[in-house]
C-alpha cells in the first residue's frame, strides 16, 4: 500500500529532480505554477518491459475554458520510476512536453522495464511534485505464471454516490485493475449529495468533456485507485452520450455533427487516461480493441462495442444475420486470436451483457436492446467460435449493468440442458444507481425465465479475481451504500470456475 511517506520522501528527495539538465533549462515561468497535480497520476496498459504513465497539469481544474488554469503554452513535466518508493533506486527519468492541444496532458511510455517488476513513478512540473504512484510491469510473454490477481468494475455516476468502493480498491493486492466503461456521464444531473455535474448541463464541446472528466478525477477515492494500480479502460456510451451506435446518437441528430460529438469526446477521455500512443483518436475514430497479454496463464482481448455497431432494433429484427456489434475488421480480429495460440485463460473484456437475458415472464420475451441480445446471430457466431475453435478457458467480464451477475454461457440459451461454453461474470456499478440493495422487484423474473444465470446482486463495488493454472477464483466485493463515505466493504459471495470446466460454482 502507498503510505503519506511516499509522498513525503519524494519531497526530500526533490534534490535529485533537480539534477535534471533539462529541467534546469526550463523556462522559470513554468516554475511558478502552484499545486498543478490536483487530478493525481496512473499508469496503465502494462507490457512486459514497459508501461504508460499518466497525468495532467491544472491548477484549477474546472476553469471554464477547460484548460485547468494554465497558461497557453507547452510546460515541461519531468517524470522519474523507481524500484522503491523512496526514490533510492531511480531506473529511468525524462522529460515531456504537456501542450495546451492535450488540455497539458501528460502520457509517458516507459520502456526499458523488467518483467513482472513493481515500481514507483513520479512527476514535477516546476517546483511542485506529484503524489507517487505504484505500478507493475506483465510477465513475460509466454512466462510461466502461478498466481495472477486483478479487478473489474465499471459506471461511476458522479451525482450517484460516494467513490467508496474505489477507496477499497485502492487497498487491494492486485495486479491491474479492469475498468470496463462509463468513466463519466455525459448528463446534466445534479443528485441530491452536493455531488452535481460540471457543467450543470450535457456535455457537447471539448471544454465540457475536459470539465467533466476533471470533475470526476478530483474525487481523491478515484485517484487513490488509479495511483494503487496499474489499469486498462474500455469506453462504453456515456463517454460520448447514452446508447450510442457507430455513427448513430440517441436520440437521432444529423450523423455528421454526432461525429464532430465523438471526435472531442474521445480527444477528451484519451488526455485524462493512461492509453498509449495506438489508442489516441483520430478525429471520431480510436482503435480501442487490443489483446493484452499476461504470460502463459492470461489473454486479455478488449473489445470495443459502440465504435462499429449498427443501430439498435426492436426484438422483431433481433436475428437479422447481417447486424453486428463488433464489426467485421473487430470481428475477424477476435475469431483469430481465440483460434490461435492462447493462454490458458482468454477473457472478453468488455461492456454490454453477452448472455441471454429475457425479462418477460411465461411466453412473451424482452430482450434489452442495447446488449448482445440484440444482436443475435453475431453474438451466437462467438460463443460456437469458443467451442470451434478450441479456445482454452473462456471467460466474459461485463459492465454497464449496475448489478452482479453470474452467468453459464450456454451453446443454446433456450435449452438450460444443453453445454456450458463459457462463463460471464458482470461486475456492479462504483455508484451508478445509488445506495443499490440486494434484487431488484423484477430480478425474481430474471432468474426464473433465464436458468442460466446463477446470481444476481444489485450492490455496489467491484469483482476481485484470483487466477492460477488450475482455477479462477472471483469475488463480489460490494458496499451497502454510496450516499455517505465510509461504507465498509464484504464479499457478498465468492466462485471458482476450475480449468477445463466452463461455469462458475459457488466456493
Amino acid at each position: 500500500m502507498l503510505t503519506a511517506g511516499a509522498v513525503g520522501a519524494g519531497v526530500l528527495a526533490a534534490s535529485a529532480l533537480g539534477t535534471s539538465t533539462a529541467w534546469a533549462a526550463a523556462p522559470a515561468a513554468e516554475r511558478r505554477i502552484r499545486d498543478p497535480f490536483t487530478l493525481g497520476v496512473a499508469s496503465g496498459e502494462p507490457h512486459p518491459d514497459s508501461v504508460v504513465l499518466w497525468t495532467r497539469l491544472a491548477p484549477d481544474p474546472l476553469a471554464a475554458d477547460g484548460l485547468g488554469g494554465m497558461p497557453d503554452r507547452p510546460a515541461p513535466v519531468l517524470w522519474q520510476v523507481a524500484e522503491d518508493e523512496r526514490f533510492r533506486r531511480i531506473v529511468r527519468v525524462g522529460v515531456e512536453l504537456a501542450r495546451p492541444s492535450s488540455g497539458h496532458a501528460v502520457h509517458v511510455e516507459v520502456g526499458g522495464l523488467r518483467p513482472g517488476r513493481e515500481y514507483f513513478y513520479r512527476f514535477r512540473a516546476g517546483l511542485e511534485l506529484s503524489p507517487v504512484g505504484r505500478t507493475r510491469t506483465a510477465p513475460g510473454r509466454g512466462q510461466r505464471v502461478n498466481r495472477f490477481r486483478f479487478a473489474f468494475t465499471s459506471c461511476q455516476n458522479y451525482p450517484d454516490g460516494y467513490y467508496t468502493a474505489h477507496a477499497h480498491l485502492a487497498e487491494e493486492d492486485l495486479d491491474l485493475v479492469a475498468f470496463l466503461g462509463d468513466y463519466i456521464y455525459e448528463g446534466p444531473a445534479q443528485g441530491t449529495l452536493g455531488r452535481g455535474h460540471v457543467p450543470a448541463g450535457e456535455t457537447w464541446s471539448l471544454a465540457e468533456y475536459r470539465i467533466r472528466h476533471a470533475q470526476y478525477k478530483t474525487d481523491t477515492d478515484l485517484q487513490a485507485s488509479h495511483a494503487a494500480h496499474p489499469w486498462m479502460a474500455v469506453f462504453d456510451d456515456h463517454e460520448v452520450e447514452n446508447n450510442w451506435a457507430g455513427d448513430d446518437s440517441d436520440p437521432d441528430t444529423d450523423p455528421e455533427e454526432f461525429l464532430r460529438r465523438r471526435a472531442r469526446a474521445f480527444q477528451a477521455y484519451y488526455e485524462h487516461m493512461p492509453l498509449r500512443r495506438a489508442q489516441r483518436p483520430h478525429g471520431p475514430d480510436v482503435q480501442m480493441f487490443r489483446r493484452m497479454q499476461f504470460g502463459d496463464l492470461m489473454d486479455f482481448h478488449l473489445l470495443d462495442t459502440r465504435q462499429y455497431r449498427d443501430d439498435q432494433v426492436e426484438d422483431v429484427d433481433r436475428t437479422d444475420p447481417s447486424r453486428s456489434l463488433l464489426g467485421a475488421r473487430q470481428r475477424g480480429w477476435l475469431l483469430d486470436n481465440l483460434a490461435g495460440r492462447t493462454a490458458r485463460w482468454n477473457v472478453l473484456a468488455q461492456q454490454v451483457f453477452f448472455s441471454q437475458r429475457d425479462f418477460a415472464s411465461g411466453s412473451a420475451t424482452d430482450f434489452s436492446n442495447d446488449a448482445w441480445d440484440n444482436y443475435f446471430a453475431e453474438r451466437e457466431a462467438v460463443r460456437d467460435h469458443f467451442t470451434a475453435a478450441g479456445t482454452s478457458n473462456p471467460v466474459i467480464i461485463t459492465g454497464d449493468v449496475h448489478a452482479n451477475y453470474v452467468n453459464d454461457v450456454k451453446a443454446d440459451f433456450d435449452d438450460p440442458a444443453s453445454a456450458t461454453v463459457a462463463t460471464e461474470l458482470v461486475g456492479t456499478s462504483i455508484s451508478s444507481g445509488g445506495d443499490g440493495s440486494e434484487q431488484g422487484p423484477n430480478d425474481p423474473i430474471q432468474l426464473a425465465e433465464n436458468p442460466h444465470i446463477k446470481f444476481l446482486n444489485r450492490n455496489r463495488g467491484y469483482v476481485r479475481n484470483t487466477v492460477t493454472p488450475s482455477e479462477w477464483t472471483a469475488e463480489n466485493r460490494v458496499v451497502d451504500y454510496v450516499s455517505r463515505p465510509g461504507a465498509p466493504v464484504r464479499t457478498r459471495a465468492r466462485w471458482v470456475v476450475e480449468n477445463g470446466r466452463p461455469g462458475a460454482q459457488p466456493a
